[in-house]
């Protein structure tokens, strides 16, 4: 190597060197912001109790979530939401703070799905406003792309998993924020945000449901909690099949449901003016009476439902009851009763909306009455055995001819002294 080439080496590793410096120095210095911030709140401290709505926005998919006496659904018509979600939401917002800032162009928000328009397309993030009683936006975020970390193991085809997202602010432009926080459950669908409990049906008695057909129709009872189900008004050849009826004995005893109709559906839309009802009734009092109407396309039924409940006012004293166990018993039994008057007020409520569950919450109500039954066994058709035809008898005289018998016509041979036969 000579002495020019030396040269040339040497400046070229000189500016490669500068190069990867200046790059260096431009990467901290972008992300330096974040790490000075890191101990502060990213959305300051604002008045979190003043937020009276939130609003979640991506594309045309949008949802408010209002707070009156407590969190409701605007799209849903005022429905009840889950108040522990919203209030959990805030409260991340709240406390948020930066992991890493990074300074970026309006160019470059679309790279990390930070853009909140129509026209954004796949780029677009989710706008949330909190907002005061003037409707006003307190704070603004922008969600956008999740940082994802690699699994590093290539037996389960590599990947990874989300561990935070990044931000964007729209009163600090100029700077997106990478978070610990993913924000996995927020979503502008209303149906996500509704309070998903409702009625109970406890210690089933009776359930019986009548069919549009009334050949379909059918009643389960029992005697006893946890007892047997027995078919009432059995026919004739009819056996309950326990395997297949066992289902209907806890229906609607944990149910959920899906979304709620808008009030403003009319009963031929969901299927309500021709539906099955069911009835149930339990060993508590409580009688509901559950309509079920159409399918949709997403394999869900509308249901609707009615609760009534008869308690008895006053408990009967036992026989050899002693005056010590009275007070005891009375109190017992107040309380029971006043949780069971509590539990129809709050299940009244349900009467107003119509709501749409899945299929597998509503199935045992469904069935026919044969369904429920031990199937007939059909009787195979009896094979006629037609006897095999008759052989004809073979003739004596062919077939117990003597032997030693002689033709007509052959003389019989005289036998010599000494000639054996």
């Amino acid at each position: 190597m000579n002495r020019k080439q030396l040269i040339i080496i040497v400046v070229v590793g000189l500016v490669l060197g500068g190069i990867g410096l200046y790059l260096n120095k431009e990467k901290s210095s972008s992300f330096q912001r974040g790490e000075r911030a890191a101990g502060e709140k990213l959305l300051g401290n604002f008045p979190i109790n003043d937020v009276t709505q939130i609003t979640v926005r991506q594309h045309t998919n949008e949802v408010n979530l209002v707070k009156a006496d407590g969190w409701t659904v605007r799209e849903r018509d005022g429905y009840p939401a889950n108040e522990e979600d919203i209030v959990a939401f805030a409260r991340k917002l709240w406390d948020l703070k930066p992991a890493q800032s990074q300074r970026i162009g309006e160019s470059q928000l679309g790279r990390l799905e930070l853009l909140a328009n129509d026209k954004a397309g796949t780029n677009a993030g989710t706008l949330v406003e909190l907002k005061g009683k003037d409707g006003k936006p307190i704070k603004s975020v922008i969600l956008g792309k999740k940082s994802m970390r690699e699994s590093g193991d290539s037996s389960f085809g590599g990947g990874g998993w989300p561990n935070g997202r990044w931000l964007y602010l729209p009163d600090k432009a100029g700077t997106a924020y990478l978070v610990s926080e993913t924000f996995n459950e927020i979503e502008p669908k209303p149906e996500h945000w509704l309070k998903k409990e409702l009625f109970k049906v406890e210690k089933l008695k009776t359930v019986s449901v009548t069919h549009t057909n009334a050949t379909n129709s059918w009643k389960l009872y029992r005697e006893m909690e946890n007892g047997e189900l027995k078919l009432a008004d059995a026919r004739e050849g009819e056996k309950l099949d326990t395997g297949k009826s066992s289902s209907a004995g806890y229906v609607l005893s944990s149910p959920n449901f899906v979304d709620v109709a808008s009030l403003q559906a009319k009963p031929e839309q969901t299927g309500l003016d021709n539906p099955t009802v069911a009835k149930l009734e339990t060993f508590d009092g409580f009688n509901y009476t559950v309509k079920i109407g159409k399918k949709t396309p997403e394999d869900n039924y509308y249901l609707s439902m009615n609760v009534s409940a008869d308690f008895p006012k006053e408990r009967t004293p036992g026989k050899d009851e002693k005056p010590e166990d009275k007070e005891k018993l009375d109190k017992e039994f107040k309380e029971k009763t006043s949780k069971l008057e509590e539990k129809l007020k709050q299940e009244k409520v349900f009467e107003k909306w119509t709501y749409l569950v899945s299929k597998w919450t509503v199935d045992a109500l469904l069935k026919d009455r044969k369904d429920l039954l031990i199937a007939e066994k059909k009787e195979e058709p009896k094979t006629e055995v037609k006897p095999a035809p008759a052989v004809p008898p073979v003739p004596t005289s062919l077939t117990n001819k003597p032997a030693s018998t002689a033709t007509a016509s052959e003389p019989k041979k005289e036998e010599k002294p000494g000639e054996k036969p």
